[in-house]
C-alpha cells in the first residue's frame, strides 16, 4: 500500500495561554475535512507528568480518556468531537512521556552505545511520535498543538522538533500562531504590540509563523491585520480574525469566510487531485450548528459536584465533556440547556437537608464523576431526594456508586452502607475496590493504574438501558478503580433496583436503574458516556435523560 505524503501543521500560542489554541486547531481540522482531506490531531503538553491522570481537575481541567485507556488533556476531547473520530495514545505526549521514552530506549540500547543528548534525541523522539500518529491514522494532515505559550522554557524542545521537521520537509510543514490582541477599556484601541513581540520570540526559536490567528473580543480590522502582516513578513490574507463567539462550533464558518482552508492548502502544497468538496459533511455540520441556535423551550439541569471553584472563579472545565454531551442531546431534543452548578457540600448537615427542597425547581439532576470524600454525604442526600420525589436523575461513575450506596441505605436497610474509598475498614462496603487496584494502591502506583479505556457490557432487554442503546452489547470508556460490590447486587435487585447492564462475565454492574413504573428516569452508569458523545452523534443515555427533563419541565 502506498503511504500518504502526510503534511504537518504546528499550532503555537502567543501572548498568553487559554485563548483557544485547542478549538482553533479543532476548527482547522474541520475545514480541511470539508475539503475532502483526512486529518488527525496531536496534543503536546509541556509538563513533566507522564500523562494527565494524576492532575487535579480544578487546576488543569478535565482528564479525557481515549479508547485505549490513555489519560489526556481535555483538548483531546475537542479534537475527537470536531473530527468525529477516536484517537490513540500516539496522538498525545508530554515532556515527561518523551523523556521517559528516550530513557527507556537508552536502557534498551536502542541508541547503540551513542551519547544520548537532549538535542537532538529528545526533539527526534517528538518527531518520531508525530509521524507515527500520522501513520497509525493514515491521514493527509496532522495538526500538532503545542501547549502553553511561546517563550516558555518548557516548549523549547517541541519548537526545536518543529524546526527540524520543517528544515527536512520544507513543503510539508507550516506553523500557525494563535495570539491574543487585547483592547484595554481605558485605551479603547486594539493593540498589536504583544503579538509583535510573540512573533519575534517565535523567530528566535528558528521558526516563523506562516499564518497568524488573532484572538480578540471583536473582529480584527484591516488596519490591525496590516500591522501584524508587516511585522511578520506575511500577507494580509495570512492574518485570520478569530473574535469571541457564542459557540466554539461557529469557528469553522468564520475561518471559511476568510478562506483559511485555501490558504492552508496553498502553503502545504497539497495537489488539487487530493481535494474534493465534501458538501455532505459540511451540510451535516451546518445543520448541527443551526440546531444549536434554533432551540425551543428551556430546561434547567442541576449538576451537583465539587470540582467547580478555583479561588474566586468557577471552573466548568472540570466537566467539559459532560457539558458538551448535554448540549448535543439538548439540540437533538430541540430544547435549550440551562445548567446550574451546585456544590454538594451545601446539602450536608441539618442546614443542607433544608436546602434539598430547592431541587424541585430543576427539571433534572446529574451527578458526574469524581474522587475523594469531600461532599459525598451531600451527594447521597441529593440522590435520595430526587429518587423519592421523581426528579429525573443521571449518575456517572461516582454518581452511580453513590446511587447504589443511597439505595442500600434507604431502601435495603443497610444504614452503614458506604464505599471503600470513603471508609476502607467499614463492614458494609457496597462499593469496593477491585483486587488488582488494591495491590497497586498498596505500592503507591496511582498513575495510569485505574480501570481505563473501552470495555464491553451486556445490556438486559426490557430495561431503560436497552431502550436507549437499542443493543444488547455496548462499548464504553471507563476511568475508575472502585466498583459496586457483587456481594450486594442480589439484595439491591430484590429491593427493586435493576442492574440493567453488566460486564460480559456478569460480575460487575455497569448500569443501574429504577423501572419506569417507579421513576420517570433514574439511570446511573459506571463508565463515562460523555467521552463518546459527538456533535453529530449525541449519546443515547444523555438523550434519554434530556428527554425525561423535557417531559418534567416545570
Amino acid at each position: 500500500m502506498t503511504r500518504r505524503n502526510t503534511k504537518y501543521i504546528f499550532v503555537v500560542g502567543g501572548v498568553m495561554s487559554g485563548v483557544g489554541k485547542g478549538v482553533s486547531s479543532s476548527a482547522i481540522a474541520k475545514i480541511l475535512q470539508f475539503r475532502g482531506l483526512s486529518v488527525s490531531s496531536v496534543k503536546i503538553d509541556p509538563y513533566v507528568n507522564v500523562d494527565a491522570g494524576t492532575m487535579n481537575p480544578t487546576e488543569h481541567g478535565e482528564v479525557f480518556v481515549l479508547d485505549d485507556g490513555y489519560e489526556c488533556d481535555q483538548d483531546m476531547g475537542n479534537y475527537e468531537r470536531f473530527l468525529g473520530t477516536s484517537l490513540t495514545r500516539d496522538s498525545y505526549m508530554t515532556t515527561g512521556s518523551i523523556y521517559l521514552k528516550v530513557i527507556q530506549d537508552e536502557r534498551a540500547l536502542k541508541y547503540k552505545g551513542k551519547c544520548v543528548d537532549v538535542v537532538p534525541h529528545v526533539p527526534l523522539a517528538v518527531i518520531e511520535q508525530i509521524k507515527n500518529a500520522g501513520k497509525v491514522e493514515d491521514v493527509d494532515v496532522v495538526i500538532i498543538e503545542i501547549g502553553g505559550t511561546l517563550g516558555e522554557y518548557q516548549n523549547v524542545l517541541f519548537l526545536e522538533a518543529a524546526r527540524i521537521l520543517k528544515s527536512n520537509q520544507p513543503k510539508d510543514v507550516i506553523s500557525i500562531m494563535v495570539s491574543y490582541l487585547p483592547t484595554p477599556k481605558k485605551i479603547g484601541e486594539m493593540k498589536t504590540k504583544p503579538t509583535q513581540y510573540a512573533i519575534r520570540t517565535m523567530q528566535q526559536s528558528g521558526l516563523s509563523p506562516d499564518i497568524i490567528i488573532g484572538r480578540s473580543s471583536v473582529s480584527v480590522d484591516q488596519k490591525r491585520k496590516e500591522k501584524i502582516a508587516f511585522s511578520s513578513s506575511l500577507g494580509v490574507k495570512d492574518i485570520i480574525s478569530a473574535p469571541d463567539l457564542d459557540s466554539i462550533y461557529d469557528i469553522p464558518e468564520v475561518f471559511l469566510d476568510q478562506k483559511l482552508d485555501q490558504t492552508l492548502i496553498d502553503k502545504l502544497h497539497i495537489p488539487k487531485t487530493k481535494l474534493r468538496r465534501d458538501n455532505k459533511a459540511r451540510t451535516a455540520w451546518n445543520s448541527f450548528v443551526a440546531a444549536s441556535k434554533n432551540q425551543g423551550q428551556e430546561i434547567n439541569i442541576a449538576i451537583v459536584g465539587k470540582y467547580f471553584s478555583t479561588g474566586d472563579f468557577v471552573l466548568s472545565d472540570a466537566y467539559i465533556s459532560v457539558i458538551e454531551a448535554l448540549k448535543y442531546s439538548c439540540y437533538h431534543n430541540s430544547v435549550k440547556p440551562k445548567l446550574h452548578w451546585l456544590d454538594s457540600r451545601d446539602f450536608e448537615g441539618i442546614a443542607g437537608k433544608r436546602k434539598l427542597k430547592g431541587l424541585q425547581k430543576y427539571d433534572g439532576v446529574l451527578i458526574p464523576g469524581g474522587f475523594g470524600t469531600t461532599g459525598i454525604e451531600g451527594k447521597i442526600s441529593v440522590i435520595e431526594y430526587v429518587r423519592t420525589k421523581g426528579i429525573p436523575y443521571f449518575g456517572i461513575c461516582y454518581g452511580m456508586q453513590l446511587a447504589a450506596i443511597e439505595y442500600a441505605r434507604n431502601a435495603c436497610g443497610i444504614k452503614d452502607a458506604t464505599s471503600y474509598e470513603i471508609s476502607p475498614k467499614a463492614q458494609d462496603k457496597v462499593v469496593t475496590i477491585m483486587s488488582e487496584q488494591e495491590e497497586l494502591m498498596r505500592k503507591g502506583d496511582y498513575g495510569g493504574s485505574m480501570r481505563l479505556g473501552t470495555y464491553d457490557a451486556v445490556v438486559t432487554k426490557g430495561t431503560w438501558a436497552h431502550k436507549l442503546y437499542k443493543s444488547e452489547i455496548i462499548s464504553e470508556r471507563h476511568r475508575h478503580r472502585y466498583e459496586v460490590n457483587p456481594e450486594y447486587t442480589d439484595l439491591l435487585q430484590e429491593k427493586g433496583l435493576k442492574i440493567s447492564a453488566t460486564s460480559p462475565d456478569g460480575l460487575l454492574p455497569e448500569i443501574i436503574e429504577l423501572p419506569k413504573t417507579k421513576h420517570p428516569f433514574f439511570v446511573a452508569v459506571q463508565f463515562h458516556p460523555e467521552f463518546k458523545a459527538r456533535p453529530l452523534d449525541p449519546h443515547p443515555v444523555f438523550n434519554g435523560f434530556v428527554e425525561a427533563c423535557k417531559k418534567n419541565r416545570k
